[in-house]
């Protein structure tokens, strides 16, 4: 059993037994019966894993998921950078939580910067994790007096079950743990901004204060169906192929061990049985840099072994990009550039950046709630309803840029643009307007959003305020304040 054979069963991840041989896919144990054709075995993500809902996966494949996801990103090199990377993009310059309002914004920043909340520490294990388990889960605590919210960590391996609203299966409303050493098991109540008369049907609304009355939490979750109830692993489509890829080298490195073993072959010539047996007992294989003295009888010769084996990297390299495909990134981030040059890897990165939008995205929108209940919070014990349509409640997560641009291409385009305008401006084929809102979409490349009508006035304002202060220069007063024209 090699070592990664013993790690997994010291983690009760696979079972003990002897390994299969390399050219046999790892399989996830199942019964037999209805699956004759799979020999006993199918894989994690195969069919018959759903339970009661069929948009989850059943309990114990979602617990299993759960601990693969983990054990991949400890152990498998190509699964780390699947998590580290767009983490890395997503976080490495910080987050902050930013609002309009001063007084809201001190409430912000005393939650952000919590010793037990401590987000700007926390938030890149929490990020990694939402990732890698499919959930992620806080247990608000809300001090009396003043509302101030301190978040609790609930592990989503503890979750037994999410239930979603019996008239609405889109929105979840409560937690169940598993039960602990003591037989003890929780209830939370998911929390959603507002009164739950008003957001609820009177039957969930009562389901929710009767049966969820441990406390209140906030759930998050990622890869699943509106209607399901437990998120997925982002790794979950590329446990079975990332598990092969790591098989795969390690059966190219016996290969590599094998070929550079070689064995003495020697042959002696006339000589009978007895004399053969007693030369192999005497015989010392010569070491290094060393002489083998013999007569004509005795021939020695290194034999290595050949396998005839293929060149494998093809096949590393079509393993490699089916797992990096299922993620929506580049081979040339991996270090397997292959024929791309630098104008095609640019290009080439433009879908994983749209899936990493799409997931900063996401983040943002759970920042911000999380930023307006501890407002509402605070709110409460004022007896104050927030208005969130007002700018005053509105929470803005900033996140750093995805990417730095290559603003000299916007600049150029920019200049050809604002030439274009111009032209067809002087020649009365376009409203200043108009022209503006074009050079607005340019302008969007670099950050910069604005109103075309507003900006057209405020800037022939400052262009007329402009001309007045050059008009007043330009007259010449005598010290009695009469005028006597513009100066030469």
């Amino acid at each position: 059993m090699s070592w990664i054979d013993r790690a997994k069963t010291a983690l009760g991840l696979a079972p003990a037994q002897s390994p299969a041989p390399a050219t046999q896919p790892l399989r996830e144990a199942a019964s037999a019966q209805g699956h004759s054709n799979d020999d006993g075995w199918r894989r994690l993500t195969g069919d018959g894993l759903g339970g009661m809902n069929d948009r989850d996966l059943a309990p114990m494949a979602q617990e299993r998921m759960q601990k693969l996801a983990e054990y991949l990103w400890q152990t498998n090199l190509l699964a780390n950078r699947l998590v580290e990377l767009p983490l890395a993009y997503l976080l490495a310059e910080g987050v902050t939580l930013q609002c309009v309002d001063d007084e809201h914004q001190k409430k912000l920043n005393a939650f952000w910067a919590d010793p037990i909340n401590n987000w700007p520490l926390k938030i890149e294990g929490r990020v990694r994790a939402l990732g890698l388990l499919g959930e992620q889960c806080f247990v608000a605590h809300v001090r009396e007096g003043d509302g101030f919210v301190r978040l609790g960590y609930l592990d989503p391996r503890q979750i037994a079950q999410v239930v979603n609203d019996p008239d609405n299966p889109e929105q979840p409303i409560g937690v169940i743990t598993k039960r602990d050493s003591k037989g003890r098991h929780y209830k939370y109540r998911v929390i959603v901004l507002g009164e739950d008369a008003e957001l609820f049907s009177a039957r969930t609304a009562e389901i929710r204060a009767k049966d969820f009355t441990d406390g209140d939490c906030l759930l998050y979750q990622v890869n699943k169906f509106p209607n399901g109830t437990r998120g997925r692993s982002d790794l979950l489509g590329q446990m079975d192929w990332l598990d092969a890829y790591d098989g795969f080298l390690f059966a190219e490195l016996d290969r590599i061990d094998y070929l550079r073993r070689f064995v003495w072959d020697v042959t002696l010539t006339g000589a009978d049985d007895a004399t053969v047996k007693k030369f192999e007992r005497e015989f010392v294989p010569p070491e290094p840099n060393s002489s083998f003295v013999h007569n004509d009888q005795v021939k020695l010769e290194p034999k290595s072994p050949s396998l005839q084996a293929a060149d494998t990297s093809a096949s590393a390299r079509l393993l490699r990009n089916h797992v990096l495909g299922g993620a929506t990134v580049p081979e040339h981030w991996f270090g397997g550039g292959g024929d791309v040059n630098r104008a095609a890897a640019s290009e080439m990165g433009e879908p994983t950046f749209k899936m990493y939008s799409m997931r900063q995205a996401f983040l943002k929108r759970m920042l911000e709630e999380i930023g307006r209940y501890v407002l509402l919070c605070h709110a409460r014990t004022q007896g104050v309803t927030p208005d969130w349509a007002a700018d005053e409640w509105q929470v803005t997560a900033v996140f750093p840029e995805l990417l730095n641009r290559d603003v000299t291409k916007f600049a150029s385009a920019m200049q050809s643009v604002v030439s274009a305008v111009i032209q067809m401006i002087e020649a009365g084929l376009l409203t200043e307007e108009t022209a503006l809102k074009i050079v607005a979409d340019v302008a969007q490349r670099f950050g910069q959003d604005f109103d075309a009508k507003a900006e057209l006035a405020d800037a022939r304002e400052e262009a007329a305020q402009r001309q007045a202060e050059r008009d007043a220069r330009d007259i010449y007063r005598s010290q009695d304040g009469l005028s006597d024209g513009p100066q030469d």
